[in-house]
């Protein structure tokens, strides 16, 4: 036993797991010696309670030896792991899951010492402060390195700064084992729309486009340029304009940006009908 990870009986129940859920959150590992699973998932829970320090405590409770604990709390069958904050129970998973399931279940129980320091950048990144977001932002993975919503943050930030090489570097560190895949693969769609050439002045792209409508190199970087200043619309019509004039035209470049563009929307339910209307657009145009 260890200040984190301790065994837990009728007796000392109230105290080790009640009173202490008002201190810190606790989980309660319903276990028996006859049991398999259990024995694969007790070391991860213990060396998950170590790494966190005391961010939460560890109850273990032998199920048959307390079946008094176990009818009272529901288990049904072992492993059963039960979450306690302020005296309720508040969360709970049976079976021996994979340790990165486990942490995930924890991040949702245990916030982040990064966090306040996470919704500060945010709020600056919302003001166009970037200056302050990143360095907030970079304060916040300090005190919690693998926080993958900071880090997401940052490329986010990053790529309204202008700052897209060290953008694509952070975003690089995450891509294998994000477990946000769908704002991961948004960032990699504005990331490809960088790379691509928005960015240049929009007036003077419109200006070349209503002068050639042909101009199908102009008109591509002005798809780009509107879709990274959020003009998804306009962005898309222009997309589609180069699809109805020459849709082989720069190895099908029309068609693949808006894939892209549908990309970085997904993940934004309030695109969805828009996303619809070009896909729609897209395949009579195509068909």
């Amino acid at each position: 036993m260890t200040a984190n990870a301790y065994d837990v009986s009728v007796a000392d129940f109230e105290e080790k797991v009640i009173a202490a859920s008002h201190r810190a959150p606790v989980l309660v590992d319903f276990w028996a010696a006859w049991c398999q699973p259990c024995r694969i998932l007790k070391p991860v829970l213990e060396k998950l309670a170590a790494e966190y320090g005391g961010r939460f405590t560890l109850a273990k409770v032998n199920s048959d030896e307390n079946q008094e604990l176990a009818a009272r709390w529901g288990v049904r069958g072992i492993p059963a792991v039960k979450a306690f904050v302020n005296g309720q129970m508040v969360d709970e998973f049976t079976g021996a899951l994979p340790e990165a399931q486990v942490r995930e279940f924890l991040t949702r129980l245990i916030p982040s010492p990064a966090e306040p320091l996470r919704m500060e950048a945010m709020a600056a990144h919302a003001r166009g402060d970037q200056a302050t977001a990143l360095r907030l932002l970079g304060e916040a993975l300090d005190l919690d390195p693998g926080n993958e919503a900071a880090l997401l943050d940052s490329v986010e930030v990053q790529l309204a700064a202008g700052a897209v090489a060290e953008a694509r570097q952070a975003i690089d560190l995450i891509t294998d084992q994000a477990r946000d895949r769908a704002r991961v693969e948004s960032l990699q769609a504005r990331l490809q729309l960088s790379a691509a050439g928005g960015g240049a002045d929009a007036d003077t792209l419109r200006t070349r486009v209503a002068a050639d409508p042909a101009d199908l190199e102009s008109r591509l970087a002005l798809a780009n340029t509107l879709a990274l200043a959020q003009d998804y619309k306009g962005a898309l019509e222009n997309l589609m304009e180069i699809v109805r004039r020459d849709r082989k035209w720069q190895d099908e470049a029309g068609r693949k940006t808006m894939l892209t563009l549908f990309t970085l929307l997904g993940a934004q339910p309030e695109h969805e009908a828009l996303v619809r209307e070009y896909r729609i657009a897209l395949a009579r145009t195509l068909n």
